[in-house]
């Protein structure tokens, strides 16, 4: 049986033909009987979808992803998942880089290719850590999530708690949850 393995890191992620269709476009082009799916960070093995897939696999079966970067962050991880898959007669097949063979020449091959993936994925963290560094330098920086409410609007919802509202009345007219009320009193 020829399973397929495609993964994103978030449920929106979609750059680089790296979006959960392109994946399953490929794969079933490449002619894969099952398609396993995720979106799961590749930051570590215990993805549940693909653990499962894993368990699945019996000889003569293959497992196909369309870039290494989909199957292993680690080079170690990578390498012994494959070695592990191998010696269960487990092929596997990588659409951007071929058919890894159970041979010194493979392992090679495979070995270099999981160390630059790992090395792209360092790179790419350290990229974001730098931009992030730039970005605090601007005192109105906020890391994490965007702010749903202005400071207008959050001032607003305290003015109308001062003058008597309750704090459900104030979200009913605002749509600021009272958590958000509460936290922002406590700040004034």
């Amino acid at each position: 049986m020829i399973y397929g393995y495609a993964r994103v890191s978030t449920a929106t992620q979609s750059r680089d033909g790296n979006s959960l269709e392109e994946q399953v476009a490929a794969l079933t082009a490449y002619g894969c009987q099952e398609i396993i799916q995720e979106a799961f960070t590749g930051k570590t093995m215990e993805r549940p979808a693909f653990q499962s897939l894993l368990g699945k696999l019996t000889e003569s079966d293959m497992l196909v992803v369309t870039k290494l970067d989909r199957f292993a962050r680690t080079a170690i991880q990578g390498v012994q998942t494959v070695r592990d898959l191998f010696q269960r007669g487990v092929k596997v097949h990588i659409l951007n880089m071929g058919l890894v063979e159970n041979t010194l020449t493979g392992n090679l091959i495979l070995t270099v290719m999981l160390a630059f993936a790992e090395y792209e994925r360092g790179m790419i963290v350290e990229r974001t850590q730098s931009a992030k560094q730039v970005l605090r330098q601007n005192p109105d920086f906020r890391d994490g999530r965007p702010r749903k409410f202005t400071d207008e609007q959050i001032s607003l919802a305290l003015d109308l708690l001062g003058s008597g509202k309750s704090y459900g009345q104030v979200q009913k007219m605002t749509g600021i949850s009272k958590s958000t009320l509460i936290r922002a009193r406590r700040t004034q």
